[in-house]
C-alpha cells in the first residue's frame, strides 16, 4: 500500500484563515472529482468556516467522558474505515482526549498515512516544539500543545498562510475570529501589533530554513556538488592576521549588492595547532563580523585550501574572498605559491577574490628555532645518555665481538643514537652518533686501535648515522611541539571559557577577568586602574616591583604584579585585553544611559508643560479679563443672571489660571533641574478612586475593570494621576448618553497596561497622526472645556515616567488609549 502524502498549512497566529484556505483546497480537489471528507475541522464559532464545510461528508466525531465532561474528537477509526482519496483534519497538534488510541492528533495522522489517505491539515507556528519558548518570550503566553518539528519536517508540502498584522487586528475588530466578549483582551494581549509582526516573522523564517535544508538536502541525495545561487552568500577566509579587517569590509560590500546577502567569515585552524594567529585579532574580528550583520565559524582541516573549499560548498557560497599572501617573495619561492593558487583550482564555479592589503608580502622568512621545542632537561638526559650508554654498548659489544659481528655492532650503535635523539633530541644526538662512528672505527674497523677512514663506505657510514640522527630528532622535535602548543591551547580555551562562563552565570565581568589572568599566568597581583582608580583587583601586588602596565583604552590600565611574561603569554594577554577593552564599553555605554535616563525624563516633562503653558494661558486670562471689564463698565445696569454668569466665568477663568500655575511651577523646577520623575510602587487600584473622586464620576459613567492580582506599578503617583485625569476626562467627554467609558488593566510579562475605553466618534483616520502633537483637540473651542494637560503632554509624562501611551480603535466604534508601564518585579 502507498504512503499518503501529508500537506500542512502553516499560520503565525490563530485566525489568519488556514482552516478557512484548508477547505478551500478541499473543495477544489472536490471539484476534480478527488473523494475528500473532512475528518475534524475546528470552526471557533465563525460563520465564514462554517459556511465552507457545507457540501462536505463529514465524518461524525465520537464521543469521549472525561472528568464528567463530553468531549468530541476525531473518530479514526470511521474515518479509516470510509479510506478516502484525501481527509481533512485540522489543528495538528491538538492533544486528544484520554482513552484515545493516540494522545496527540498527529499520531492519529501518521496512522491515516500509513493506510495511504493523503492529508491536508493546518498548525499555528506557536505550537513548534522548538520555537515554543520563543513565542512565550514575544507573547508571555505558555504553548502546553506542541509538535516534535521532525513530524513537521518530514511533511511532503508546507505552506505558510500569510495575513498582514493590521488585517489580521482588522479581522478581530470585525468580530470575525472571536466573540464580541474576547475581542479587546485579544487585542491588548496576544494580538498585539508588534507580536504579530514577530510571529510572522518567525513563521516566515522557519519555512525559509525549512526550503534551505530541503535544498541542500536535495543536492546530498542526488549528488549536486555545485553551487545554486538562490541568493548571494559571501564566504571571507580569515588567518588571524592583520589582514582581516579589510578583507571583511570588503565581502561585507560584495554580500550587500544583492538582496538577501549573507556574510560568512571561517578560520581554518590546522589540526597539529601549529599554524600562527593571533586570537586578540580573531576576536576582535568575531566582533566586527557580527556589528556587519555577519556569522562567525571556525573549523580543522590538515588541508587548509581544501577544508576552506568544502566550507563555502557546504554554505552553498557564491562568493570566496582571500587575502593576497603576506609571505615574500623568497618565502613564496622556497616553500610554494601559498593556498590562493590551490583553492582557485579547487574553487570549481565559486568565484574568488584574492584582496589586497597594507601585510601583503610584509613577512620575512625565518629559519626554525635551533634549540627546538625540547626542554633543557631532555636535552641533559640525552647527553647523558650518550656519555653512558656509549660505553656501557661499547663494553658489551667488545665481550661477544667476531669478524661476522661487524653488522650487529653497527646496528647496535645505531640504535644508541636513535634512542638518544629520542630522549634529547638533536644536539644530543649528533654527539652520539659522532662518538658512535669514532668508536666503531677505532675499536671494531680494521686497522684496529686508529682512526683512520680510509674507505668510502666508512664514511658514508658515519654521513648515515648523522642523517639518521637529525631526521629522528626533527621528528621528536615536532612532536614536543605539537604537544606544547596542544597543553597551551587547551589552558588558553580553558581561560576564555572560564572568564566566559563567570560573566554568563552574573558574575562581575572585571573581577572574573582579574582573577583569571592572576591564576593562569602566576602572578602575585592583577588590577585594572581607570586613571587613578582601581576597577578591579585580585591578589597582593608587591610594593618593591615595579609592575607590567598594558593599555586597554586610553583611560584604563592592566597592570600585573610578579614574573615578566613571556611572548607566547602576552598573545593570549592580548585576548584578554581585547575583552576586556569590550567588557568596558559595554560598562561605559551602561553607565551613561544611567545618567542620561533621568535627564531626558525630566525633559520630555519639561517641553511638553512649557508647550502647554504657551497655548492654555491665553483664554482663561481673555476669560477672566473680558468678566470683570464687563462687571466694571457695565455696574448697576446688568441683571441678575448677567452678573452671575460674568461672575461664573471669572471663577471658572481663575480657577484654570490656578491650574496652570501649578505647572509653571513645575516648570520652574524642571528649568532649575528639581523636577526629577519620582519612580514608586503605586497601586492602580488604590490610585483610580482618586481620580473618580477628582473628575466627580461614579459607577454610572465608568465601568472599572481592574484585577485583584494586579502588579504594582513604577511611576510617580502625582504624574499618573494627572495622566489618568485628562484621558477619563476626555474620554467622559465624547462618550455618548448611556455608553460608559471602561478603564481596565492587564499584566503583560514585566509591564502593566492601562486602558481607556470609550465609545464615541472616534478620531478620524487623517487625524490619528495628530492626537499627539500639541493642542490638537477635537471641537476644544468653548470656554467650558477645561484647561486639560493635552495628549501631548500626557505622552511627556508617561515618556518620562519610562512608559508608552498609544491610540487604537476601539472595536466597533471609539477609541482607547493604552498607557504601558513597567511592573514592580519581586
Amino acid at each position: 500500500m502507498k504512503q499518503g502524502r501529508l500537506r500542512v498549512l502553516l499560520g503565525a497566529a490563530p485566525g489568519v484563515g488556514k482552516t478557512y484556505a484548508m477547505l478551500e483546497e478541499g473543495r477544489r480537489l472536490r471539484s476534480q472529482g478527488k473523494d475528500v471528507v473532512v475528518a475534524v475541522v475546528e470552526t471557533h464559532g465563525r460563520a465564514a468556516t462554517k459556511a465552507m464545510t457545507l457540501g462536505f461528508e463529514i465524518i461524525p466525531r465520537t464521543l469521549v467522558s472525561h472528568r464528567g465532561v463530553e468531549l468530541d474528537e476525531m473518530d479514526l477509526d470511521a474515518v479509516l474505515a470510509r479510506a478516502p482519496q484525501y481527509a481533512l483534519v485540522d489543528e495538528l497538534a491538538h492533544t486528544n482526549a484520554p482513552g484515545l488510541a493516540h494522545e496527540k492528533r498527529w499520531r492519529d495522522v501518521e496512522t491515516l498515512l500509513d493506510a495511504g489517505i493523503d492529508v491536508i491539515s493546518t498548525v499555528n507556528i506557536q505550537h513548534i516544539e522548538s520555537l515554543n519558548d520563543v513565542v512565550q518570550q514575544i507573547t508571555g503566553v505558555p504553548q502546553r500543545e506542541t509538535i516534535p518539528d521532525a513530524v513537521l519536517r518530514e511533511a511532503d508540502q508546507i505552506e505558510v498562510v500569510d495575513l498582514a498584522p493590521q488585517a489580521l487586528r482588522d479581522r478581530l475588530s470585525e468580530g470575525v475570529v472571536y466573540p464580541a466578549a474576547r475581542i479587546d483582551a485579544a487585542l491588548s494581549n496576544y494580538f498585539r501589533l508588534g507580536n504579530l509582526t514577530a510571529l510572522r516573522e518567525l513563521a516566515l523564517l522557519w519555512l525559509a530554513d525549512e526550503v534551505d535544508s530541503s535544498l541542500q538536502k536535495y543536492r546530498t541525495e542526488h549528488g549536486i556538488g555545485q553551487k545554486w545561487e538562490a541568493r548571494e552568500r559571501v564566504v571571507v577566509a580569515l588567518t588571524g592576521g592583520p589582514e582581516g579587517e579589510t578583507l571583511l569590509r570588503r565581502g561585507s560590500r560584495i554580500a550587500a549588492r544583492s538582496a538577501g546577502g549573507q556574510l560568512l567569515a571561517v578560520h581554518v585552524t590546522s589540526q597539529d595547532g601549529l599554524r600562527p594567529s593571533d586570537p586578540g585579532a580573531l576576536a576582535a574580528q568575531r566582533s566586527l563580523v557580527e556589528s556587519l550583520g555577519g556569522t562567525f565559524h571556525q573549523v580543522v582541516g590538515s588541508d587548509i585550501p581544501k577544508a576552506l573549499v568544502e566550507f563555502a560548498r557546504a554554505s552553498n557560497a557564491t562568493q570566496l574572498v582571500i587575502g593576497v599572501s603576506r609571505r615574500s617573495r623568497l618565502s613564496a619561492l622556497l616553500t610554494g605559491a601559498g593556498i590562493g593558487s590551490t583553492v582557485i583550482r579547487e574553487s570549481g564555479d565559486i568565484d574568488v577574490h584574492i584582496v589586497t592589503h597594507a601585510a601583503a608580502g610584509g613577512r620575512r622568512f625565518a629559519l626554525p628555532h635551533p634549540h627546538g621545542s625540547l626542554t633543557v632537561r631532555r636535552r641533559v638526559y640525552g647527553f647523558v645518555l650518550a656519555l653512558v650508554g656509549g660505553p656501557l654498548l661499547t663494553w658489551l659489544l667488545t665481550l661477544f665481538h667476531s669478524e661476522e659481528s661487524i653488522t650487529s655492532d653497527v646496528l647496535s650503535y645505531q640504535l644508541l643514537v636513535v634512542v638518544v635523539a629520542l630522549v634529547g633530541g638533536i644536539w644530543p644526538a649528533l654527539f652520539a652518533a659522532v662518538l658512535s662512528g669514532v668508536t666503531l672505527d677505532f675499536l671494531f674497523v680494521e686497522p684496529l686501535y686508529t682512526v683512520h677512514i680510509d674507505d668510502p663506505r666508512h664514511a658514508l657510514s658515519l654521513l648515515l648515522y648523522v642523517v639518521i640522527a637529525v631526521l629522528v630528532s626533527i621528528v621528536v622535535d615536532q612532536a614536543a611541539r605539537r604537544s606544547r602548543a596542544a597543553r597551551r591551547s587547551a589552558a588558553e580555551s580553558e581561560l576564555i571559557a572560564g572568564v566566559a562562563g563567570e560573566v554568563l552565570r552574573g558574575h562581575d565581568a572585571f573581577q572574573a577577568f582579574v582573577t583569571r589572568t592572576r591564576e593562569a599566568f602566576g602572578l602575585t597581583g592583577v588590577r585594572i586602574l581607570v586613571g587613578d582608580r582601581v576597577l578591579a583587583s585580585d591578589g597582593e601586588p608587591a610594593r618593591d616591583d615595579e609592575p607590567d602596565r598594558v593599555p586597554i583604552d586610553p583611560e584604563a590600565t592592566l597592570e600585573l604584579h610578579g614574573r615578566s611574561l613571556q611572548s607566547a603569554d602576552r598573545r593570549l594577554l592580548g585576548v584578554i585585553v581585547t575583552q576586556l577593552a569590550t567588557a568596558l564599553e559595554h560598562a561605559g555605554l551602561e553607565e551613561t544611559a544611567r545618567e542620561m535616563a533621568p535627564l531626558a525624563a525630566a525633559d520630555k516633562v519639561r517641553s511638553a508643560l512649557l508647550a502647554a503653558v504657551g497655548h492654555d494661558l491665553r483664554r482663561p486670562l481673555a476669560g477672566a479679563t473680558a468678566a470683570v471689564t464687563g462687571l466694571r463698565s457695565s455696574g448697576p445696569t446688568l441683571s441678575a443672571g448677567d452678573r452671575d454668569e460674568l461672575l461664573d466665568t471669572a471663577e471658572t477663568s481663575l480657577k484654570q489660571l490656578t491650574d496652570l500655575l501649578t505647572n509653571l511651577l513645575d516648570v520652574s523646577r524642571v528649568q532649575a533641574g528639581a523636577l526629577a520623575v519620582t519612580l514608586e510602587p503605586v497601586d492602580l487600584v488604590d490610585l483610580v478612586p482618586t481620580v473618580l473622586e477628582e473628575l466627580g464620576v461614579g459607577p454610572e459613567s465608568v465601568d472599572l475593570d481592574l484585577p485583584a492580582d494586579l502588579p504594582q506599578l513604577e511611576a510617580d503617583p502625582g504624574l499618573l494621576e494627572r495622566v489618568l485625569v485628562n484621558l477619563l476626562s476626555n474620554a467622559l467627554k465624547y462618550s455618548p448618553e448611556g455608553q460608559n467609558v471602561v478603564v481596565a488593566a492587564s499584566a503583560f510579562h514585566d509591564t502593566v497596561q492601562i486602558r481607556v475605553i470609550d465609545r464615541g466618534p472616534g478620531v478620524p483616520e487623517d487625524r490619528r497622526d495628530d492626537i499627539f502633537v500639541p493642542f490638537q483637540r477635537l471641537g476644544d473651542t468653548d470656554n467650558s472645556t477645561g484647561l486639560g494637560l493635552g495628549l501631548a503632554l500626557s505622552k511627556g509624562f508617561v515618556e518620562g515616567m519610562g512608559g508608552t501611551i498609544e491610540f487604537e480603535e476601539t472595536p466597533r466604534g471609539g477609541s482607547t488609549m493604552v498607557v504601558t508601564l513597567q511592573a514592580v518585579t519581586a
